[in-house]
């Protein structure tokens, strides 16, 4: 069930919802490319993470460190975007991209979810949210197509409302989060739109909230998650069977 804010919000409309880190399987890595311009042959919504260079460039790459997809234990701030980009990702042929390869690719034709993530790795603090986020709004300029921005960091999702107030923006929200800071989150934050763990649907908070705006819901990977879900949120963001029915 669709709330009536989600109806009228072109990044939420229709029922596809969007691919977690690209529509990614057995010989298409998270986050690549191919796993981009699969989702788009698929005419399904993309979501994907992004990560700062040392250079500067909002990278397409989930893990703060290259270790698990690209077999080296480097953190992705400390290396240039050229040098990112020749790491080959999970053995395969593709490659960490830069945002500004993927808005290329897409062009409009379905839409994004960008997840800003968090500064540092484990054993450092890394550069300040908003130089990822100011990357980020620097590859989105005259960009057309449906497009929003999300983040734990309520910091990332203020910043946006400050700077780029035309640019949808969200907050990712985890059940394990206390009354008290995601309050605190939500105040600091102002959200036009809400992620949330699939672990807090059905709860009182989210209802309440979905009231206000729309709720999308993470990681949505089996039928039965999918069923319990689609009654609670305004879109999906899936992996293999979380796939809503056309």
């Amino acid at each position: 069930m669709r709330s009536s804010r989600s109806a009228a919000d072109p990044l939420f409309a229709g029922t596809a919802g969007f691919a977690h880190r690209g529509l990614h399987g057995r010989d298409v890595c998270e986050n690549s490319l191919a796993a981009f311009q699969a989702a788009i042959d698929a005419d399904v919504g993309i979501e994907c993470d992004l990560r700062l260079s040392r250079d500067g460039f909002a990278m397409v790459f989930h893990d703060s460190s290259l270790e698990r997809l690209c077999g080296v234990a480097v953190e992705m701030e400390s290396l240039h975007a050229a040098a990112l980009m020749h790491f080959r990702l999970g053995g395969s042929d593709q490659r960490i991209a830069w945002l500004g390869e993927l808005l290329a690719l897409v062009d409009g034709r379905v839409p994004l979810l960008l997840e800003l993530k968090r500064q540092g790795g484990r054993t450092q603090a890394g550069p300040p949210i908003g130089h990822l986020c100011a990357a980020t709004l620097k590859a989105l300029r005259g960009y057309r197509g449906p497009v929003g921005i999300m983040s734990f960091d309520p910091r990332a999702v203020a910043w946006f409302a400050r700077h780029a107030p035309a640019v949808r923006r969200g907050l990712v929200v985890a059940d394990r989060l206390s009354p008290v800071r995601r309050w605190g989150a939500m105040m600091l934050a102002d959200p036009q739109f809400l992620a949330v763990d699939r672990a807090a649907l059905g709860r009182a908070w989210v209802a309440r909230a979905r009231r206000r705006m729309a709720v999308a819901s993470w990681t949505i990977r089996t039928t039965a998650e999918r069923e319990t879900a689609a009654g609670h949120a305004d879109a999906l963001i899936w992996e293999a069977d979380g796939r809503p029915r056309a």
